[in-house]
């Protein structure tokens, strides 16, 4: 096909405009097509619907669409219906010939699929949803919206019209103004100013200059930049371009874990369709700016994360941490100055460059400008990817948007940060969140990662699941780190099988210390995060364990025991059938008065703690100790 010029790419733009934004047909079906729904049959619901679009006849009413993630993974999986803003959640491959034929061509909402609020007999339209009202989409402004394998939708939302007024005019410097004047900071977890990185970088006199996007996202529980490439990356690519004219870099490398196949799939095939409209590669747009991008695949190593480290791996050598100074900025990839922006940070700024760093600015408070995407999981009601404006509350996103724990459950505790951040507390949750406020209370904003626990989760027992994580991913290199993190979480292990002494508290705060001094990159300067804020904010129910040798949580299997209440058991023996240590037998006493067997007894030197008795008791005879 002919590349496009910056007078075709308007043109093309004004073509697409109407369809991209679905206007051009009666209605319109997304599909979402993120890993989640993607995963639990979305491709397959996609491919029925087409069916039955062509089967019942109705090609000239209608246009499916496979997009990305909506966002509300609780529901999936889930379909939009446009202009009407039916949301249909939890649909199955079999629902598809009836919205074919009920909504599309009938005009009738199915009641049964729609997403209605706990409570409500009526289902609200989507931005009046709880989930999705206090939202503010910035980076996820088409997924869920645009098809991500077709190139013109993304135009036809004014993709790569922030690189063409860049190239047109502006200068590298006025970009930057650009940059400064919306305050954007990293969004992979550091916060650094995005406009100081690229300037140090700029500043640099080099042959060749390198722009990198970090999108090794391996925090447990987080999809952040996944998704957002799943579902847009185009805007991906645009960031990196227009990164790339502002440092003066003619390449780009997208460092990106091999297990996201998907993600790696729609790039392949955005940057396939760039270079043949002409949007990337030799001659862009045919003002002369020269850039390319090339994928390069990580294996999973969560240390990669450090930019440091993960410039390493492009390079072929083992992903490890370097020392710093000299940073990145000066001397990167084959020693040559290169910059290092993560997915978030790159997907915002094609918006910043079309609408003016002032109006992102607008948005957020006086240090942290913007928005933040989290993935909000764990014990919460309504799991699934949330973008609002910095300085939000936690207690708006777990409660409002994420509608509080499950089943009623009392909240106990949040991690941000992934693991290397912190856990807070009840006391915390009107703390606004940005990158200060949670440094001040002992975690950090991380990449965007946010578990939700309930009153049935041991602190202890989380924070060893964290150190543990720390620990195996740790690349070894540095004393502080590989040791350092080992003899914490042999601590924390003594602890919960009631080995612990109270001396173990002042060797975690002097091990934390050193290692927060000493460690060589991030990933061991902030692996103690979470077992200093067991002792700032869960002491209790640290020195439960130590002191009382129990857990309250009834977690760590060490210090559990289990009885029964001779006043509750009726002697049914269910417990004893499940019991897989056959220790649980009939008691010699006789029955009590007003039941027909004898109650159950457990013998404790043979148990094996697992619980199956506690779940197996209709009549919660057998208790916790």
């Amino acid at each position: 096909m002919k590349k496009l010029t910056q007078e075709t790419l308007k043109q093309l733009a004004d073509e697409k405009r109407a369809d991209a934004n679905h206007q051009a047909l009666p209605k319109y079906i997304l599909v979402c097509g993120g890993t989640g729904c993607h995963a639990n049959t979305g491709k397959e619901i996609y491919d029925e619907l087409q069916k039955e679009v062509e089967k019942q006849g109705v090609a000239d009413k209608v246009k499916v669409i496979m997009t990305g993630c909506f966002g509300f993974c609780e529901q999936g999986p889930i379909v939009k219906v446009l202009p009407h803003e039916a949301f249909y959640v939890h649909v199955k491959v079999s629902d598809a010939a009836e919205i074919i034929r009920e909504d599309v061509a009938g005009g009738r909402v199915i009641e049964r699929l729609l997403y209605k609020e706990p409570g409500q007999a009526v289902a609200g339209k989507i931005d009046d949803m709880k989930f999705y009202k206090k939202q503010r989409r910035v980076v996820l402004r088409n997924c869920g919206f645009i098809a991500p394998e077709d190139i013109t939708e993304y135009i036809g939302r004014d993709g790569y019209a922030a690189i063409a007024k860049v190239i047109a005019t502006m200068k590298p410097d006025d970009v930057i103004e650009e940059m400064k004047k919306s305050g954007l900071r990293g969004r992979g977890g550091a916060g650094f100013p995005t406009w100081m990185k690229w300037n140090f970088c700029k500043m640099q006199i080099a042959d060749q200059k390198y722009m990198v996007c970090n999108a090794d996202e391996g925090d447990p529980g987080a999809y952040m930049d996944r998704s957002t490439i799943e579902g847009d990356p185009h805007a991906v690519l645009e960031g990196l371009m227009i990164a790339g004219f502002a440092i003066g870099a003619n390449k780009g490398f997208i460092y990106i874990r091999a297990e996201y196949p998907l993600a790696i799939e729609r790039l392949e095939i955005a940057m396939k369709q760039a270079r043949e409209h002409g949007v990337l590669g030799d001659d862009i747009l045919g003002t002369g700016f020269n850039f390319d991008i090339e994928i390069r695949l990580g294996a999973g190593a969560f240390v990669c994360g450090e930019e440091t480290a993960l410039l390493a791996s492009i390079e072929g050598e083992r992903g490890m941490p370097r020392p710093r100074p000299p940073f990145p900025a000066i001397k990167g990839l084959w020693g040559k100055p290169t910059c290092v922006n993560n997915v978030e940070s790159l997907a915002s700024i094609p918006y910043i460059l079309l609408n003016g760093g002032d109006e992102f600015a607008k948005v957020g408070t006086e240090k942290s400008k913007g928005t933040k995407v989290f993935a909000l999981t764990g014990k919460i009601s309504n799991s699934g990817l949330v973008e609002v404006p910095m300085g939000t509350t936690l207690r708006e996103i777990i409660f409002d948007i994420g509608g509080g724990c499950k089943h009623g459950k009392k909240f106990k505790a949040v991690q941000t940060g992934g693991p290397s951040g912190g856990v807070l507390t009840e006391a915390h949750l009107d703390t606004p969140i940005d990158y200060d406020n949670l440094i001040a209370v002992g975690s950090m904003m991380g990449s965007g990662g946010m578990i939700v626990m309930d009153e049935d989760d041991c602190i202890v027992d989380i924070v060893r699941f964290y150190l543990d994580f720390s620990v195996d991913e740790s690349c070894g290199k540095c004393a502080p780190c590989r040791i350092g993190g080992r003899k914490l979480l042999n601590i924390l292990n003594k602890i919960a099988e009631g080995k612990g002494e109270e001396s173990d508290v002042e060797q975690i705060k002097t091990i934390a210390d050193a290692m927060r001094k000493a460690s060589l990159c991030a990933l061991g300067q902030t692996t103690p995060n979470p077992a200093l804020s067991i002792i700032r904010y869960f002491n209790d129910e640290l020195l439960a364990h130590i002191r009382d040798k129990k857990c309250p949580a009834g977690k760590c299997k060490k210090l559990l025991s289990f009885a029964i209440d001779k006043t509750k058991c009726i002697g049914c023996g269910l417990c004893a059938k499940k019991c897989p240590a056959g220790c649980i037998a009939p008691s010699t006493e006789p029955p009590a008065e007003g039941k027909k067997r004898s109650p159950y007894i457990i013998s404790a030197n043979d148990c094996l703690k697992c619980g199956e008795c506690f779940s197996a008791c209709k009549f919660k005879a057998v208790v916790k100790g």
